[in-house]
């Protein structure tokens, strides 16, 4: 059963906000995009600039060359001699590309305003996996020479060397170093046999569908081919992909797919498009499909026939076998185009930085109960309501996520502890699996990400489901893989995250997790009051985030005092050890200096031999249970001249700063279980002003992608 909360925000909305997460750093991600006018009067510059403007869209995933296909003329549909589709492909940003696709269309004499009532053009910005970035390694990827198959890819095609043998035995040729290239000329061949054997009427979504038969690995795939004009075939394994629809006439009538009725009774005019993200597609339509798993999308004639792939079916009396199709409704997009604008913001970074007390009262809004005179305080995670007495039973509570959405749940699980009374581990999700750890049916599993769709928190949650552990999701993306799979969880509801170091995810996650640790423990009379004090204490959070937000400028100016810097050390123990270990990441991500999170406890196992007068050291020295601690520790660091940097609460200078030796920083003081998402802004302010002092690119730090969906 899935929870009913995680998949959706109503009953026909999908508040899809972000597709794809937290910044969990397995692998790297590429882009895809694909546009079809049907029976829509657009010109050729139009369609590019669609193409363009989508991948531009797709540019905070990481990227290192780009590249589209279009039709070279509009043709006649009953010819046997379609031109070739064009290609353009060009190492670098997309503007690159752009100057060089206008220079080759000069080239071509190619007429821009020259009119298609129905095209399908494709899009990809690739990250380099196989093969160095480069023209030749850019998608779209070919078959031939002809073009007569078109392929642009998001994955990677674990079996592709096999594959490449058995093609280059049947006289194929590769020019690419791409596990990719092997697809389209596997479209080519399998079309080719299929007219020797004199199946006259294979269809694209039949040749694609065969054609995956023989693919190990993850992807979603956009096929164009000149066998079948004006058409796309789109397909997905683990990669998240989207399908929008633009009807340009309203109907009143209910919106789903289904291949006949749709091809009877919807001939209107449309666009459609196709999308990793549905930030792409906001600015055209919010009518939105979220492709699972196993589906192929047929785009022909304005229809979206959607056939679900069993790959123990192939051929059929010597032709290629059709599957039925399926229907599926349409949902909304819960989303403004000015959520994926920066608006008064220089960069994506800065806006959501600025942005968390807003997404703050986003996460909590219908959850917290004030209480009253009849109704005692408490929390409502309609997600969780009807799962909660078994994860009172586990034997254990453990979290898996990667990067900053291991980070949250480490700075949640000393409250889920205590309010729970269960003990909590923490698994890096590539280490869970590598191990084969144990996992329990008694367990409760508890899998974080911003995006749900992060390919080693997915294969570890198909790994506690087959151990019949309870799988809970805890997620920013409505719809996404994590949501659908889990046998419940919790929406963080943390807003659109463009940047790919993440800041409003991370502290909405904590949020999230900490109203979990009360709902977990809302049948223990002997925690009520300190239940109490968090959820007054969540109450005002958002505030204390808007009071700490206005340390920018001073965060700016200790930036400019560390910008030629080549490391920083960040200890923090208790609650805010995962601060330490998040406010690193972000100096390291974003502003590329070397900067490490050290647990205080372990300061003189190692750490300790590192310090003198010119190393910078972070210290958070807030009021918790290990305050006295960590002033012991600032007096060591003190005393081998340590260049000290000290975030305590408000009013505490004169207790952390030695002599008034240290760079004091003041924060507000929240519940102790809540101090880390205080704690962490300032250090996210620091990383960001780092990095646009140091003249990096702070949305599209140098090697990282912001999604990561394949291994």
């Amino acid at each position: 059963m899935v929870s009913a909360e995680l998949l959706y925000c109503g009953i026909f909305v999908a508040a899809i906000l972000f597709f794809f997460f937290t910044f969990d750093h397995n692998c790297i991600m590429c882009g895809i995009f694909a546009y079809l006018n049907f029976h829509v009067e657009k010109d050729r510059r139009y369609i590019l600039e669609v193409l363009f403007n989508g991948l531009r869209r797709l540019e905070y995933r990481g990227y290192d060359s780009a590249g589209i296909s279009i039709d070279s003329s509009c043709g006649s549909l009953s010819s046997t001699n379609i031109p070739p589709p064009l290609v353009f492909r060009q190492e670098g940003n997309i503007d690159s590309l752009v100057k060089s696709v206008y220079n080759e269309v000069a080239v071509l004499n190619l007429n821009l305003e020259e009119s298609f009532s129905t095209h399908a053009g494709i899009a990809h910005t690739r990250w380099a996996t196989h093969g160095e970035p480069s023209q030749r390694n850019s998608h779209p990827q070919t078959s031939d020479s002809g073009n007569e198959f078109l392929v642009v890819h998001n994955g990677v095609i674990t079996n592709s060397e096999v594959l490449k043998e058995t093609l280059l035995r049947h006289g194929f040729v590769f020019e690419s170093d791409t596990d990719t290239e092997v697809i389209p000329k596997l479209a080519k061949f399998i079309f080719d046999n299929s007219k020797e054997e004199g199946d006259k009427r294979v269809t694209f979504s039949q040749v694609v569908i065969e054609v995956l038969r023989h693919l190990e690995g993850t992807y979603a795939l956009i096929f164009k081919s000149r066998h079948y004009p004006n058409e796309l075939v789109a397909c997905k394994r683990g990669s998240p992909l989207v399908l929008g629809v633009k009807e340009l006439k309203d109907e009143s009538r209910a919106t789903s797919f289904k291949e006949v009725k749709f091809l009877r009774s919807n001939g209107q005019p449309k666009e459609l498009f196709l999308s990793s993200d549905p930030n792409t597609l906001v600015e055209h339509t919010k009518k939105v499909l979220m492709v699972e798993d196993g589906e192929v999308v047929h785009l022909k004639d304005g229809s979206a026939s959607i056939f679900k792939f069993d790959n123990t079916k192939s051929k059929s009396g010597g032709t290629l076998t059709r599957p039925a199709s399926v229907e599926r409704a349409l949902s909304v997009l819960e989303m403004e185009v000015e959520q994926i604008n920066k608006g008064k913001y220089e960069h994506y970074m800065q806006k959501e930085i600025h942005e968390q007390p807003e997404s703050l009262k986003t996460t909590m809004r219908g959850r917290l109960l004030r209480g009253g005179s009849c109704k005692a305080k408490g929390v409502l995670l309609g997600g969780l309501k009807d799962y909660l007495k078994k994860i009172r039973r586990s034997r254990r509570i453990v979290f898996v996520g990667c990067g900053t959405s291991y980070n949250a749940a480490l700075a949640a699980r000393p409250i889920v502890e205590e309010l729970s009374g269960i003990p909590v581990t923490m698994e890096v999700a590539s280490d869970l699996l590598d191990r084969q750890g144990p996992i329990y049916r008694e367990d409760t599993a508890v899998f974080v990400s911003q995006s749900g769709e992060t390919a080693d928190t997915l294969q570890a949650l198909e790994y506690a489901l087959e151990n019949d552990a309870l799988c809970v999701g805890i997620t920013n993306t409505v719809g996404s893989a994590i949501a659908r799979n889990t046998h419940c969880g919790v929406h963080i509801n943390a807003g659109c995250e463009i940047g790919v170091a993440s800041t409003k995810a991370y502290t909405s996650q904590i949020v999230v997790m900490a109203m979990v640790a009360l709902a977990i423990g809302d049948d223990t009379i002997s925690s009520r009051a300190r239940r109490e004090a968090i959820i007054d204490g969540l109450f005002d959070l958002p505030s204390k985030v808007k009071e700490v937000l206005k340390l920018d400028q001073e965060m700016k100016d200790l930036a400019q005092l560390l910008i030629n810097e080549q490391s920083l050390l960040v200890f923090g123990r208790g609650y805010n050890y995962a601060t330490a270990l998040e406010g690193a990441l972000k100096v390291k991500e974003v502003a590329l200096m070397h900067s490490e999170g050290i647990l205080a406890g372990e300061m003189k196992h190692g750490p300790l031999a590192l310090v003198d007068e010119n190393l910078p050291i972070v210290v958070i020295a807030t009021r918790d249970g290990c305050f006295s601690k960590q002033q012991s520790v600032i007096q060591q660091l003190h005393a081998r001249k340590g260049r000290l940097i000290v975030i305590c609460t408000k009013g505490d200078a004169a207790c952390v700063s030695v002599g008034g030796s240290c760079r004091v920083i003041e924060v507000p003081r929240v519940e102790d279980c809540l101090q880390p998402v205080i704690n962490v802004v300032p250090l996210q302010l620091l990383a960001y002003h780092l990095t646009v002092l140091r003249g990096y690119n702070v949305d599209q730090p140098r090697n990282l992608a912001k999604s990561v969906t394949t291994h």
